[in-house]
Order: C-alpha cells, then structure tokens, then sequence
C-alpha cells in the first residue's frame, strides 16, 4: 500500500485544497490524516474538502479533534472565546464525523513494513516528538506498539530520523508549518520509500479568506501563517515541553 500522511491542516482549507491537488495526480492507495483536522478559520471548508476525496482515507484524532468533541459536550468549564466559535463552527454530523477518528492508524506500507500513524505519539496525542527526542522516551512510548515505523504530527516540522531498527517520520504541517519559511504546505508521501513533499500555494489569498471570517483569533492564526517560528526554535520548545496541548 502506498500512502500520503497528512497532518495539521487546521482549518487551513486553500492549503489541503493545493495538497489534495497532488496527491489525487499520484493515486496512492490511502491518504491518513494524522489529526487535527479543523481547528482553525475554514473549519467547514476544510470538512468539505476531506468528504469530496474520492481517495480511501482514516483518520487519526489530534488533540485539537477531541477538543471539539469535548467542547460540544460542555467538557469545558470556562471554554475562551475561541473555543466557544470553533465548537459553533461544527454540526452535529461534523461532531458525528470526528468522534470516529482513531488514537492510532497502522497500515502495511509498500517498502517500509507496518507503520503506525499518531498525531502526538502513540501513547498521547499531546506529546511532543521530534527528530531530536531521547532513544529512552522513543522506547517508552513504542512499548507494546509493533511497528518499526511512526509517524507523528502536533509539533508542524517535517523530519525523517532512523534510530536504531526504528524510523521516525514527521510529515510537517499542511495548514499551519513551522519551517520558518511561509507559502508552502507540507506532507509525506509513503511507500515504497518515504519522500517529504511541500506544495507551494497562495498563501495571502488563504489569509484573506480567513479574515472574512469572525474567528476571534484570525490575526494570531495569520501571523504564524506569514511569519512562522524557525524549526530549530520549535524542536527546542517541543523537548522542553515534551507535552503540550
């Protein structure tokens, strides 16, 4: 099975649109969203997108996925402003639609063997991993998981790392990366080989579209969009941090 792993699009529909693009030329056989899916200014947009896909697709559930769920079920006690709009952002069958997401996605890739796909890591979809994460908290969170490649997300950098008889792939962020360059959207495609894709699109268009909308926190959105961190700076914090919601 040959596939494209795409992560973190929050909300961010014109960027999965140039993804989609793509990855429907290159016909693989299954396209794994590893989560956090609509969070962001184009929840709906973006939703719309993902049901037009004639490509069989799973779905990973991101922190930010079971917020929506929490926040729907007032899980919440004091939701901000942001997470009030975002829950109202989504219907019923948008609620539906996400409570299938997974803790985890494992597919037999093409060349690469059983693959397990999480947004944080296997154990938590809150935690940090990168390319510089300790062999000890790799081991920890890859007991009991048997797959000698994974996949993560949530930290939005594109890395690709063999440790050991493991391989450790990030596929970066479609909607919101931090590579410390703006205009392109990144993934991965998998099988028989890995190969880390960016695909540039119109990013001053998206932002546009975004501030037509009324989501409380566009501006901060647009700029990390049009100024996002240096990679080096994130990989630093996400080690620190090791989870973060």
């Amino acid at each position: 099975m040959r596939v494209a792993a795409l992560a973190d699009v929050h909300g961010n529909a014109p960027a999965l649109a140039a993804v989609l693009e793509e990855v429907e030329r290159e016909h693989p056989d299954l396209v794994v969203f590893c989560g956090d899916l609509t969070w962001g200014s184009l929840p709906q947009e973006t939703l719309a997108l993902v049901r037009a896909l004639e490509i069989p697709a799973r779905f990973v559930r991101g922190n930010s996925d079971r917020a929506v769920t929490e926040l729907s079920r007032g899980e919440h006690a004091e939701p901000t402003p942001r997470e009030r709009w975002m829950a109202a952002r989504h219907t019923d069958a948008d609620l539906a639609f996400l409570s299938t997401f997974e803790q985890t996605v494992v597919v037999d890739v093409a060349g690469l063997g059983t693959t397990c796909f999480a947004h944080g890591s296997p154990r938590s979809d809150e935690e940090c991993v990168t390319e510089r994460t300790p062999p000890e908290r790799v081991e920890e969170f890859m007991h009991g998981v048997d797959a000698n490649v994974v996949v993560t997300a949530h930290v939005h950098v594109q890395y690709d790392r063999v440790l050991g008889e493991r391989r450790l792939l990030g596929p970066g962020s479609v909607g919101l990366p931090y590579e410390g360059t703006s205009g392109h959207a990144y993934w991965a495609r998998l099988g028989p080989d890995v190969e880390l894709r960016r695909t540039a699109y119109d990013v001053d268009a998206a932002v546009a579209r975004m501030r037509e909308t009324d989501d409380p926190s566009v501006e901060t959105i647009v700029e990390l969009m049009l100024d996002p961190p240096a990679r080096v700076d994130v990989i630093a914090d996400a080690e620190e941090r090791v989870f973060a919601g």
